[in-house]
């Protein structure tokens, strides 16, 4: 078993459900409260990773931060290297593709929040911001742990998007499913299926904590 190949996917996912919690909160408290009759339209592009391939989402990723593009451009020249095939271009890949897994249940849970005790703290003089910290992220706990749950276990299964964006360099981003892809190609079924049976172990445990907490991970599911 190669354990820097794991130890390169636990880092990686841990950075992503971290930098998810970060920026999926803002992002997540927007769609949810804002009254923008065009919101649909930021819903859909936090959502696009959920039905695009994931080869496709690399490749134009790839494009974006490649040296030929001004992101790409900027960032060779502020650190000397490029992006692509580096573990930040890999991180950065990660936090879009892991991006709605985050933002959809941490949206769910701010939802479900009772609207009368968010006015009633307004009226009793509490900023949106304070609101915001001492109300309605209490109360969504179960949502926020469980956004961060996903994107952590989505992250560690990533194959078409860690492959496009950050190549097979060992210690760097070679991560866990690319280490059972290759195992596989070189017939070495049972080394592939010592690490598959701890993605999968991984994987199960997960669901439990996540079913356990919430039984309804994504809104869209029937209330039961």
């Amino acid at each position: 078993m190669n354990w820097m190949a794991i130890w390169v996917t636990c880092k990686l996912a841990t950075l992503t459900s971290l930098t998810l919690l970060i920026i999926g909160l803002p992002i997540a408290y927007w769609l949810t409260y804002s009254k923008w009759r065009w919101k649909f339209l930021i819903e859909s592009i936090v959502a696009l990773p959920l039905v695009l391939p994931p080869t496709v989402l690399g490749f134009y990723i790839l494009i974006a931060i490649g040296p030929h593009s001004p992101i790409g451009r900027f960032y060779t020249d502020l650190v000397g290297h490029p992006l692509p095939f580096s573990f930040q271009g890999l991180l950065l890949a990660s936090i879009l593709y892991s991006l709605p897994f985050a933002v959809q249940p941490f949206a769910t849970a701010f939802e479900q929040v009772d609207r009368k005790l968010i006015e009633a703290s307004w009226t009793l003089g509490l900023s949106k911001l304070k609101t915001f910290i001492h109300l309605i992220l209490p109360l969504s706990t179960t949502g926020l742990i469980t956004g961060v749950v996903l994107s952590f276990a989505h992250t560690l299964g990533e194959f078409g998007v860690v492959l496009m964006v950050g190549g097979n360099i060992e210690g760097i981003t070679r991560t866990v499913s690319i280490e059972i892809y290759d195992e596989v190609q070189a017939l070495n079924y049972a080394a592939a299926a010592k690490t598959s049976a701890l993605l999968l172990l991984v994987s199960y445990a997960v669901l439990l904590l996540v079913y356990a907490m919430n039984r309804r991970v994504w809104s869209v599911w029937p209330q039961k």
